[in-house]
């Protein structure tokens, strides 16, 4: 019984190892399975196994652009830029400067005669304004006078055109006392009018020649720069022996540019000499009228001296 009794044990023994075994495997094969709270389990795709060497596919490789890399994007976008910032350079101030020494000079002559022009019309505009108001006062205030006397205390010895043709004529009527022709006194007095018309026309006429030259002449002046300029471009197309438009057109617009210099000085120029032509024509038409009137004032004084004179007409007619 002893002898038999081991081996018995020893079969329960191993039965009751591997019903132990059995119960242990399905807690351990939980275990693994369920995640753990810090690590997340990996997932493989099929087609980027660990197990596959996946090589990446030309349409999903991005170049990576560097400084010594450069695309055709890049060198249009450059060349885009350089256009643009040689466009900009091509104002008419950075023409100017590098322009020719004598189409720079042709160039500030002619932005000088233009600030004559303008200096000019503002102070003919305000000179004329002024003594055509003055002239046509005058002329309203002596337009009841009886005589030469009457027609200065009017005008309260202003100095005015018209105070000078009424001093004038009376002037003229004093040296000529004692005199019974009146056809010459009026004849001497009509010469002193006439200097002093001819006077006063040439003072307004001042700066009139200087608009009609700058008119006439700066179309010239400009196209002279022009001429010059366009030779110098010329010049520079043979030395650098090419006919590229980026090479040529600098210098052909810096030529253009003292021609319009010369227009800008011009237009103007004529346009205020004709306006100023016809503003002259009418103030020297009151200027007539001025000198008509002192004429008709100094032959009442005349035939009022002689009708108070003791012999009266009948003295003239005796004669």
């Amino acid at each position: 019984m002893g002898g038999n009794s081991r081996p018995v044990r020893a079969i329960r023994g191993l039965i009751l190892a591997l019903a132990m075994l059995s119960m242990v495997q399905p807690s351990l094969a939980q275990q693994m399975m369920a995640p753990g709270p810090q690590q997340a389990p990996v997932t493989w795709p099929s087609q980027f196994a660990p197990a596959q060497a996946v090589s990446p596919s030309p349409a999903t490789v991005q170049p990576v652009a560097t400084d010594a890399t450069v695309t055709p994007a890049d060198s249009a976008s450059r060349s885009l830029k350089s256009t643009t910032v040689a466009l900009r350079e091509l104002s008419p101030w950075s023409m100017f400067l590098s322009a020719d020494i004598l189409v720079k000079a042709v160039m500030i002559g002619l932005a000088f005669a233009s600030l004559l022009t303008w200096t000019i019309f503002i102070a003919k505009m305000i000179e004329l304004s002024l003594i055509r108001r003055k002239l046509r006062a005058a002329l309203g205030k002596i337009s009841d006078s009886r005589s030469l006397l009457e027609a200065q205390f009017e005008l309260g010895g202003k100095d005015s055109l018209l105070s000078s043709l009424l001093s004038a004529a009376m002037r003229e009527a004093r040296l000529s006392a004692g005199i019974s022709r009146d056809s010459g006194i009026k004849e001497r007095a009509a010469s002193s009018f006439a200097e002093i018309v001819r006077a006063e026309a040439r003072r307004i006429r001042l700066g009139m020649g200087l608009l009609a030259t700058i008119g006439a002449t700066s179309p010239f002046v400009g196209l002279f720069g022009t001429v010059w300029g366009i030779m110098n471009s010329f010049i520079g197309i043979s030395r650098s022996q090419t006919t590229n438009l980026a090479v040529v057109a600098p210098g052909i617009a810096e030529a253009l540019l003292a021609t319009a210099f010369g227009l800008v000085a011009a237009i103007p120029a004529v346009i205020i000499y004709n306006h100023f032509t016809r503003v002259t024509k009418g103030y020297l038409e009151l200027v007539g009228r001025s000198s008509g009137a002192a004429g008709r004032l100094l032959s009442r004084d005349l035939d009022r001296t002689h009708a108070s004179s003791p012999l009266g007409p009948h003295s003239r007619a005796a004669e």
